[in-house]
């Protein structure tokens, strides 16, 4: 008896390669590259998915779903489609995904994400997740994220690793929601936790005369202010004339808003960090007559008027803070290591140092919850160690 001849077709190369025969239904390379499933349903008739699929995984999964419907008697002509539209959601790249994550992502609160949260997710789509980000969903494999993880820990990038993760997660965490795959496939126990190790040292106060000594005349009160009042840069630079209440010797801060510097939308000013960021500051009376001074000579006009404007006008950045003075000033007391959130952990260390209780200083800096408060209070107990060693007895 003659043998039947094995189905063959042609792929995309003009090589001639066999169709691919399972014991129900069948899977086809096309001339194009993709291939085309086809099975014969209960009714007789020959039932082909609505459009071809550019693996042979995900056709061989469309097969799958098909069989299963039809043998829960949940078969009809309509869930060929219904079925390949889910399929081909579970067929869309990681990074289709979570372009449209991004998109549609709400926080705790049910508002869209923040413009810097943001453009952080897009940066780390655009670099350190690349060699994820081709992936199907449905093929996204536990042992391909480790080794992702793996290779950027070992560039010595822990805390850029550690984003990423947790980002990735967020994202596939989503997907399981949606049904497109069964289990999170970004799993490595610690990784999101992962930091350098490297914490920030705030000025002593030695160091903090000399950098206030060496500031320019105009950026001496944001100085003083964000080390004494532990203000966050936005909160600082968003500042204006009627946030500010004078009462006898002290001045008082109203903080409401904050200004983020994105690079798809410029500066954008909304609300600070969290809702416990809405608080009021009080500054210590030593530095009232230096907060005056800056309002007579330096703040723009105006009840709207910026405190520490750009010298071209609108809100100040970073960059230009850095180049206006800070990293010279801060060069002159020997800390080139110290960002100007150290300042922040300057005051709220200071703050604990005085008495303050954890919700004192949970209220003072504006943190959602008391755990970063406790680190302040940690710091105070160093500090007052430290200075109980200095003593004699006489």
């Amino acid at each position: 008896m003659p043998t039947r001849p094995k189905a063959t077709t042609t792929d995309a190369l003009g090589r001639t390669v066999p169709t691919t025969r399972k014991s129900w239904g069948s899977v086809m390379l096309l001339p194009s590259g993709n291939y085309r499933a086809r099975y014969v349903g209960p009714d007789g008739l020959k039932h082909s998915a609505p459009s071809t699929f550019t693996t042979k995984i995900d056709a061989d999964a469309w097969l799958a779903s098909q069989r299963v419907a039809i043998d829960r008697g949940e078969w009809t002509p309509a869930t060929t489609t219904a079925s390949h539209a889910a399929q081909a959601d579970r067929s869309q790249t990681f990074l289709d995904y979570a372009t449209k994550w991004i998109s549609t992502r709400t926080n705790a609160s049910g508002e869209p994400l923040r413009h810097r949260t943001r453009d952080e997710y897009v940066r780390l789509l655009a670099t350190v997740l690349q060699p994820l980000a081709d992936i199907p969903l449905a093929s996204m494999k536990a042992s391909t994220v480790r080794d992702w993880y793996s290779e950027l820990i070992a560039s010595g990038r822990k805390t850029t690793a550690s984003r990423a993760y947790g980002f990735a997660r967020s994202v596939m965490a989503t997907a399981v929601r949606d049904g497109l795959v069964a289990n999170n496939p970004v799993e490595v126990r610690g990784a999101q936790n992962a930091t350098t190790g490297r914490e920030t040292v705030p000025p002593t106060d030695a160091e903090l005369a000399i950098i206030e000594a060496n500031m320019p005349p105009q950026l001496r009160a944001a100085l003083l202010i964000a080390a004494w009042g532990g203000l966050r840069f936005g909160e600082l630079t968003e500042l204006r004339r009627r946030d500010l209440i004078h009462d006898d010797d002290l001045i008082r801060i109203r903080i409401t808003r904050a200004v983020t510097r994105t690079t798809s939308d410029g500066f954008v000013v909304g609300k600070p960090k969290s809702r416990a960021g809405i608080r009021d500051v009080a500054l210590p009376p030593s530095i009232t007559s230096d907060v005056l001074d800056h309002l007579r000579d330096y703040a723009e006009p105006g009840e709207d008027g910026l405190l520490f404007p750009s010298k071209n006008g609108g809100h100040m950045g970073e960059p230009e803070l850095n180049r206006s003075g800070w990293y010279a000033a801060r060069a002159a007391a020997g800390r080139d290591d110290l960002p100007w959130h150290g300042l922040r952990h300057y005051g709220l260390t200071k703050y604990a140092i005085a008495g303050a209780t954890t919700r004192e200083l949970q209220d003072r800096g504006g943190h959602a919850t008391a755990t970063t408060a406790l680190r302040y209070q940690h710091a105070a107990a160093d500090r007052a160690a430290e200075l109980a060693r200095r003593m004699t007895s006489g």
